[in-house]
Formats: C-alpha cells, sequence, structure tokens
C-alpha cells in the first residue's frame, strides 16, 4: 500500500492564484463561435460573451486569461479591433486556418470579458512584426488617465476611464513564429520595447512577461538572461516573469496522435511525457537561479497542454480535439508539479480555454459541455492562493509499458487560508485500482469535501448528446483514523480531498 505522509506544520511556499490561468488566441473556434457570438446572436450572451461559458469559466474560478495569442500575437495589430465593428479591418488569420479575421473582438471585447469572469488580464504585445511606437500607444490606450491621442480615441471608442493592465507579454515564441529570432537579438528587442511598456498607474504597475525558451532550449534561457542582466542586477519593473511553453504529443510534433484512439502503451507514454514538466522546470530554474537567485523573477508556464491531432473532418488549422479522461490524468499532474514548484512558478495559462487543444470546454452551436480537463482544474481551484504544504509518498510503486514508466501516483497538498487542508491525487493506472494511506503530522481532521473524476474506460469522454460521462462526482470510498485516512482509487481517476 502506498503512503502519503503530510506535514501540516511545514508550509513551503505560496501557490499563486495566476498558475490556475488559461489561454485563448484568435484561432479556430477559440475565440469566435467559443467565447464571443456578438450581441446580435440567438445564443445567450451579454455584450456578445456567451452566457453559459463565462458561468462555467466562472465556476472555475478563473484567475488570468491571457490573449490575443500565441503566434497571432505577433502579427495582431491592435487599432484594427477597436471602434465601430463595421469599420474594422479584416485580415486573413495566416497562422490558423487562412480563414477570415473580422476583429470584432478586440481590445474593448476582452476587457469586457475579463470583467465578466471576474479575471485578470494578460496582453501579449506585439513585437514580432509591430512596432515599439504600436505597442507603447496600446498601453496608452488601455492605461493613460488624462488628455493624450490614445487616451482621446479610447473614449471616442466608448471607455472614458482607462482600465488597468496585470500583465504584458513583450512577444510571444520569437524564437519562432514571432520572428525566428536569436536569444541575444530577441533580448535586445525586449530590452527596447519594455522601456516603452509605460506605468501610467503608479498604483497598479503592469508586470512585464519575457518570452522564454521553447520545452528544453536552456541556452535561449541563459542568453536571454544574460543579455539582459546588467551590472549585477536586474531594474525593479524590468522583467517579472520568464515564460515556458511546453505541450505534450504522444507520437512527436508531427504526427501527434489521436486524441481519442490510443492503447495502453500510448496512455503511458503521454503520462510521461507530462511527466517531463518537472524536469523542465527545474532544468530552466536552475538557469534562472545563476542571474536571478532570490527569485524575484517568476516563471510563467503561459503554454501547456496536451496537443493531439485534429479531430477528423475538422480544419487542420482549428486545432480542434476531443478531451478524455487519459486529459484529465493530464492536467493532474501537470498542475501538482506546477504547486510542488511554486517557488518559481508563478502563472500559468492551460491551453486553449475553448474548442483548442486541451480545452476545459466544447461548444457547438448552442450547445456546451464542459471536458474531463473542466472537472480536474474545478477541484484543483482550492489550491489558488494557499500555501503549499510538506509532503511525500512512499511505497509508490513504478508502472508502465516497455521504456514509458510512470509513478502510479501523483499528489500535492496545500492549506488555504482557511485553515482546510486540499489533498489532490492522481492514480495513473490504465487498469488496476489502488489503496493509498495517508498520515498527518497532527491529525484531528473531518472531511469537508471529497470528490473524485475518473472512468474504467481510459478512452471516455463526454459528448454533447451525453455530456457527463466523466463529470466530477462525490467520492465515498475512504475511512478516517485518529491521525489519517485510507482510501481505494479506481484506475484513471483524480481524487481531491478537503480537510478541516
Amino acid at each position: 500500500m502506498a503512503k502519503l505522509y503530510i506535514n501540516e506544520e511545514h508550509k513551503v511556499g505560496h501557490i499563486e492564484p495566476e498558475v490556475y490561468g488559461h489561454f485563448s488566441e484568435h484561432l479556430g473556434r477559440g475565440i469566435y463561435e467559443g467565447i464571443y457570438v456578438g450581441e446580435d446572436s440567438a445564443i445567450p450572451n451579454e455584450n456578445g460573451m456567451r452566457c453559459d461559458v463565462v458561468e462555467a469559466l466562472r465556476e472555475l474560478k478563473v484567475p488570468m486569461l491571457r490573449w490575443p495569442g500565441g503566434c497571432f500575437a505577433d502579427e495582431y495589430h491592435w487599432k484594427d479591433g477597436i471602434g465601430p465593428k463595421e469599420k474594422r479591418k479584416k485580415m486573413i488569420n495566416t497562422n490558423w486556418g487562412g480563414v477570415l479575421e473580422d476583429n470584432s473582438f478586440g481590445t474593448h471585447e476582452f476587457m469586457e470579458l475579463c470583467r465578466q469572469l471576474g479575471c485578470k488580464n494578460y496582453i501579449n504585445g506585439n513585437l514580432g512584426s509591430g512596432t515599439v511606437q504600436e505597442m507603447s500607444e496600446w498601453v496608452e490606450y488601455l492605461t493613460f488617465d488624462g488628455v493624450s491621442p490614445m487616451a482621446d480615441l479610447r473614449a471616442a471608442n466608448g471607455q472614458e476611464k482607462p482600465w488597468t493592465v496585470d500583465y504584458f507579454g513583450v512577444g510571444n515564441e520569437n524564437w519562432g513564429c514571432g520572428g525566428n529570432m536569436t536569444p541575444e537579438h530577441y533580448a535586445n528587442e525586449y530590452r527596447r520595447y519594455q522601456t516603452f511598456v509605460r506605468n501610467y498607474d503608479a498604483g497598479h504597475p503592469i508586470k512585464k512577461v519575457c518570452c522564454g525558451a521553447n520545452v528544453a532550449d536552456y541556452f535561449w534561457t541563459d542568453r536571454v538572461l544574460k543579455t539582459c542582466y546588467d551590472h549585477g542586477e536586474f531594474a525593479h519593473g524590468f522583467m517579472d516573469y520568464l515564460s515556458l511553453h511546453y505541450y505534450v504529443h504522444p507520437e512527436g510534433w508531427d504526427i501527434k496522435g489521436s486524441a481519442t484512439d490510443f492503447d495502453e502503451e500510448v496512455w503511458y507514454k503521454t503520462l510521461n511525457k507530462a511527466f517531463y514538466m518537472d524536469e523542465l522546470i527545474t532544468r530552466h530554474a536552475a538557469v534562472m537561479d545563476t542571474y536571478d537567485p532570490d527569485k524575484k523573477i517568476g516563471m510563467a508556464v503561459d503554454e501547456w497542454g496536451a496537443w493531439y491531432s485534429c479531430e477528423p473532418g475538422t480544419n487542420p488549422g482549428f486545432l480542434y480535439q476531443q478531451n478524455t479522461v487519459r486529459d484529465a490524468l493530464v492536467a493532474c499532474i501537470t498542475l501538482n508539479i506546477f504547486n510542488k514548484h511554486c517557488d518559481r512558478v508563478k502563472m500559468a495559462a492551460l491551453a486553449q480555454m475553448v474548442n483548442v487543444i486541451q480545452s476545459v470546454l466544447l461548444t457547438e452551436g448552442e450547445k456546451m459541455i464542459k471536458t474531463p480537463t473542466y472537472h480536474v482544474m474545478h477541484m484543483y481551484r482550492h489550491h489558488q492562493d494557499a500555501d503549499l504544504v510538506e509532503s511525500s509518498l512512499t511505497d509508490n510503486d513504478t508502472i508502465g509499458v516497455g521504456e514509458w514508466l510512470v509513478p502510479k501516483l501523483t499528489e500535492s497538498v496545500s492549506c488555504g487560508k482557511d485553515g482546510a487542508l486540499t489533498i489532490t491525487v492522481g492514480n495513473l493506472s490504465a487498469d488496476a485500482e489502488e489503496n493509498l494511506e495517508i498520515k498527518f503530522a497532527k491529525g484531528g481532521y473531518r472531511v469537508e469535501e471529497a470528490k473524485i473524476v475518473a472512468h474504467q474506460d481510459m478512452h471516455a469522454y463526454n459528448t454533447f448528446e451525453q455530456p457527463e460521462i466523466v463529470a466530477e462526482q462525490d467520492f465515498a470510498d475512504y475511512e478516517m483514523s485518529e491521525r489519517g485516512l485510507t482510501l481505494t482509487m479506481p484506475a484513471n481517476s483524480v481524487v481531491e480531498l478537503r480537510l478541516k
């Protein structure tokens, strides 16, 4: 029997809410049809935003939303997306599907969406094909309270008072779709562009995100930081986050593999690759420690998720894929890793929110369903803004097929401001249940909530005809004792316990 030891007396870090952030790009049906249907749509909406989608996302307590990309960000010219919709410029989305982008969802719509969600905003600026002036004027348009050309333009478009901007990304994936730059070139461009991301609101300074590495490119991390490092330190407000992007491709970048048709070997291959996130964070963090030993710069894993081949019969450029119980385990593994690395990981964004890659919601016309990933993130919402508690597993067998091995269980534990412990555990076995004994340093707890996301079929997923095949349910297969509890977890399962 595996054992989980929890020392609730020892808090080892703080889990920032933004670790549970989301990402939505102008890609496929992610924004249009997925989030935004327009004010004249027959689908119930508030100022163009789907009411059903917004309500479901509110239940997740979405802390932060990143927009407009992604690769789209470095071709996006923000002035095309303001003013009367009938006068906005139209363009071809050359990155994703070659479809028409009418810019009906722009700056005002994004800020309205964040208002409805009650979340912080993360805007990604165009460094790849945009100018310093363009980026500077966007920040002025958004945040300047006074007399200026951009503030006057904002007022003319119906927003007299400025917004606040929480996070601003200076470019995206500039090692690739954002310009194919060398790290030294990008770092010097970052130095220049970020200078003009001005803090017009002294009481709410914008936090700046520097473009970090693709997967295991530790050279990029080192060279960007070295080039930005100046006279033994980073200037205050110069860089608040360094990003990292990593997607799980079971069969590699070119093939990727089916979202629903896979065997047991591919199940374990997928989960094994999800665990690679731990090594990536550890090694990139070690490079960051060389220049930033006090951890003033947070790591922002602002694109993560499982990326498979698109569903047959859909536009390949739309990246629409189904979401199975396997994805629930990918989310479980990844979020537990983020929690364990909360000393350095201060922000993350699941890619993407609706209808694209590892989405939490799927829509089809007026219909909407919650995916297995949604239900896991709903359980994990209690980790937001909580303190990581010391915990460790023993007798945790290694399982898998061939070279694709994983520990049978993955876990993390936190203590909220209300004193409640949140324990999240995943059983990664495709076919075997697992008994787990949990021991506390103090004890005397009672279970306030026990939930599970599971299905005996590792291929199970929700459809618009059967939307709750995989759903969050009450979990009762546990027994309390004076200093702990024991539980039996079925195969393919994620369990959340809330104790006080």
